[in-house]
């Protein structure tokens, strides 16, 4: 047999009562041998009759029995037990393959674990002990549950005076989860920050492309808008249109700067790479992957016809068949597409007439709407709980302290200076001030928002 386990310290469980039940005195005494090295109390009987008998004379905490025995069979014998003494652990010990018996055993005495001969004696000493374990942890369950029935019933008298402790409890949490809110809020907002500026960080290298992507990117959420899809799906499909070209990031600047239709098969193959490479570099930012899939199906067409998975009609995700004309759109005006600069009206009427082949006429038909005035127009105004929030625009000389920027500040270069969302202090006037005096060209006009009590 194999090494056994250290002594257990004077514990209950050490200290418990074991019957061990068996018609083969060399077994009880091997058991007898092994469990009193561990501290335990030890008894024994040599069937089942003098089992029962140890029982109504003694409070014993476990029984190991053995299955094969006269007159009375180990399952005979510890159903008996579990119906005079249901609390006390029941182990069987077992030296032959009959699994009918073991399952009648289980069934009709509801062992915890049976133990097959020849036994390894620290694989029955561990069963042993976690099985008084286990016993004592329910013993401990019942006592803990009776304190809490006891305190329960202390706590129902004194219901009556915490309403006020509970009212007060209740708004401290209500503050706390106040201030969580608005701690996520400006997460979320300095997150948004983070992809504008990176989007503008983008666009450095070709000059001609300054405030391409925001562009887009308003265009998109405002189709997206038209299309009645969800705030969630059209913030989705703002932050695609912000980095769109991202996968374009590793272009040398010549292929960066050739127009689509000049393109060998050579740089028209590595061209092509750039959803997969943008949906690639976006991945790992788990608020991102909705976007990333956006990216990914941009150069899909309606009609099937489009890469990289050759995607056809409502197959292709909605914000990649909203991307792909909102880019186009502006793609034809800067030289992305043709070698020619197009007019806005001329960009419009390619659009128009690929309805159904490259874009998505739903798509389109909020393009025109948008485009014709159709649809109502965004509305600066609105009433939250009294107050009409309204937005104005107003030049530098007339920023104070606390005021709210409502859109995003723009330079005519298209970088962004302030996002949406900012609180104006002393500091950010004074270097407002200063970058408008240090430009050329026009003043800044600054979107601010103002409240006011409803009428």
């Amino acid at each position: 047999m194999s090494s056994v386990l250290p002594p257990a310290e004077q514990t209950p469980v050490a200290r418990a009562k074991i019957l061990c039940v068996d018609d083969e005195p060399n077994i009880l005494s091997s058991l007898r041998r092994l469990l009193r090295a561990q501290g335990y109390n030890v008894i024994l009987a040599d069937g089942g009759q003098a089992g029962l008998a140890v029982l109504e004379a003694e409070s014993i905490d476990l029984i190991i029995s053995d299955m094969r025995m006269p007159e009375m069979d180990g399952a005979q014998f510890l159903e008996r037990v579990r119906a005079q003494w249901p609390d006390t652990v029941r182990l069987l010990l077992t030296g032959y393959a009959d699994i009918q018996s073991i399952l009648d055993a289980i069934n009709r005495g509801e062992i915890y674990r049976y133990i097959t001969k020849p036994w390894n004696d620290s694989d029955l000493l561990l069963i042993v002990r976690h099985a008084l374990e286990r016993k004592e942890l329910e013993r401990e369950k019942h006592r803990l549950e009776e304190i809490t029935h006891r305190q329960n019933d202390e706590l129902r008298e004194l219901n009556a005076n915490l309403e006020s402790k509970v009212a007060a409890r209740t708004q401290e949490l209500k503050s706390a989860l106040d201030s969580l809110v608005g701690a996520n809020e400006k997460l979320k907002n300095n997150f948004l920050t983070g992809i504008k500026i990176f989007s503008s960080l983008i666009e450095m290298r070709d000059p001609a492309l300054a405030g391409h992507s925001r562009k887009v990117a308003d265009l998109a959420r405002r189709i997206a808008n038209g299309m009645g899809l969800s705030a969630a799906e059209s913030q989705d499909m703002f932050v695609a249109g912000l980095l769109h070209n991202i996968g374009k990031i590793a272009f040398s600047d010549d292929l960066l700067r050739m127009p689509v239709n000049t393109m060998s098969a050579e740089n028209l193959g590595l061209y092509r790479k750039y959803p997969v490479r943008g949906e690639q570099l976006l991945m790992p930012l788990e608020d991102l992957r909705e976007a990333a899939k956006i990216i990914r199906s941009q150069q899909e067409r309606f009609d099937g016809e489009g890469y990289p998975d050759h995607l056809a009609g409502f197959n292709i995700p909605t914000g990649a068949r909203i991307l792909a004309l909102a880019s186009d759109y502006f793609n034809l005006q800067v030289g992305v597409l043709l070698q020619r600069k197009l007019r806005p009206e001329e960009a419009y009427a390619i659009i128009m007439q690929n309805s159904g082949k490259r874009y998505d006429p739903l798509a389109v038909k909020a393009f025109d709407e948008l485009l014709n005035g159709v649809a109502p127009p965004r509305d600066h105004d609105h009433v939250r709980s009294g107050v009409v929030v309204e937005e104005r625009t107003i030049h530098t000389v007339d920023l104070r302290p606390g005021m709210v920027i409502a859109r995003d500040l723009i330079t005519r270069e298209g970088f962004l200076l302030l996002s949406a969302e900012h609180v104006i202090d002393d500091r950010m006037i004074r270097q407002i001030r200063d970058f408008e005096a240090a430009a050329t060209g026009p003043k800044l006009s600054i979107c601010i928002r103002h409240e006011r009590s409803a009428p």
